[in-house]
């Protein structure tokens, strides 16, 4: 075990928490002034939240190595489990029901943390060669990335299946994979594009996409896009935010809460906001020269960035018609527990990883 002492205080990000926890105080205000009982429920998530951070950043990984394998065939199991014993809602196969309580849980959220792991532990233990990995490597791992992908999206849930998927390659392009292997992925994707819309796609997610790229936004974007410019450049107070006030803006405190946001505080918030995830992806990403040798936090380090880049730009994208309408929340700043105590797992392996690196350096 490592010995606590006080280098966990000197290699320890204080960045991270300084960027993050403004996002979490604002979508508290606004939440609370949305609906007060909202608040209640999400100052609890963000209790459990914070729990499960510092879980995870007192678990010696490196140490428990061995266990990511497991735990990562685990939750394949509880996905290849909710085609028998899933729970359906709303015309989808996503949660599981606990035995013997009313609560369920959704494999494919407890599932990302393990899926980070698990990249990181096939790159640590086979780094890429100079010129990026071959095929044969390029493939072992992939197996990884497209077995979550396909059983994520047969419950269905595309979204996530999808953010599953750009995660994964998206760190092998960053950690590295020869160029040959890219260009022939673009040419195959380009020529089974037509093929994968056509047989594959379902009825409800052909209907995203026609109204994505209809000349009319649908209901609830055209409701968004109200909002955000009532908000104008600096925002109206809180009798003025008819949008959000009135109930003409969906789900205002989870995937519309940025239309929220800019209605509340105009353009000027939504700035301020966008940059703060701009300065935290960057501040993640800037590890990577920090962190040159160590592949196991580089890859974890890249999935957390790639993990709030989509999600920031998929949400702020679909809430002003420049993307279709999926459930995917802003990291931090929309109502509900599990997204947010995802990213607060991602955040505790990642600074356990930063913070305690001291000691396998010493070994």
């Amino acid at each position: 075990m490592f010995i606590l002492d006080r280098r966990i205080l000197t290699h320890f990000d204080y960045m991270q928490p300084i960027l993050f926890t403004p996002i979490i105080l604002l979508s508290f205000f606004l939440i609370f002034e949305a609906h007060a009982l909202l608040a209640e429920k999400q100052f609890v998530y963000t209790c459990v939240g914070t729990l499960a951070f510092f879980i995870f950043f007192f678990i010696p990984i490196r140490k428990l190595i061995w266990l990511i394998p497991i735990a990562y065939f685990i939750n394949i199991f509880l996905l290849l489990s909710v085609d028998i014993f899933g729970v359906e809602k709303l015309g989808a196969k996503r949660w599981l029901e606990i035995p013997f309580t009313q609560f369920t849980i959704q494999p494919s959220e407890i599932f990302k943390p393990s899926f980070i792991l698990m990249l990181a532990y096939l790159i640590y233990q086979n780094p890429p060669p100079h010129n990026g990995y071959r095929l044969k490597e390029f493939l072992k791992i992939s197996f990884f990335i497209i077995l979550p992908f396909l059983l994520i999206a047969k419950e269905p849930d595309l979204g996530s299946a999808t953010v599953l998927l750009i995660v994964g390659f998206g760190v092998l392009f960053i950690i590295g994979v020869h160029y040959k292997i890219w260009l022939s992925i673009v040419i195959i994707i380009g020529i089974s594009s037509p093929i994968i819309y056509t047989h594959f796609l379902k009825p409800y997610q052909k209907q995203r996409i026609h109204d994505f790229i209809a000349e009319k936004p649908s209901y609830q974007v055209a409701q968004s896009m109200i909002a955000i410019g009532n908000g104008g450049l600096t925002g109206k107070s809180e009798d003025e935010a008819t949008q959000t006030h009135f109930n003409f803006l969906p789900i205002s405190t989870s995937d519309f809460i940025f239309a929220y946001l800019v209605e509340r505080f105009g353009f000027l918030g939504g700035l301020v906001l966008i940059l703060l995830y701009v300065l935290l992806i960057f501040h993640l990403l800037s590890l990577n020269n920090k962190l040159k040798n160590d592949y196991f936090t580089r890859v974890v380090v890249n999935c957390v960035a790639l993990f709030i880049f989509i999600y920031v730009a998929v949400n702020i994208s679909m809430t002003i018609g420049f993307a279709p309408v999926v459930g995917i929340p802003l990291p931090f700043f929309s109502y509900g527990g599990s997204s947010f105590t995802i990213f607060m797992i991602f955040f505790g392996i990642l600074q356990h990883l930063i913070t305690f690196r001291y000691f396998w350096i010493d070994k």
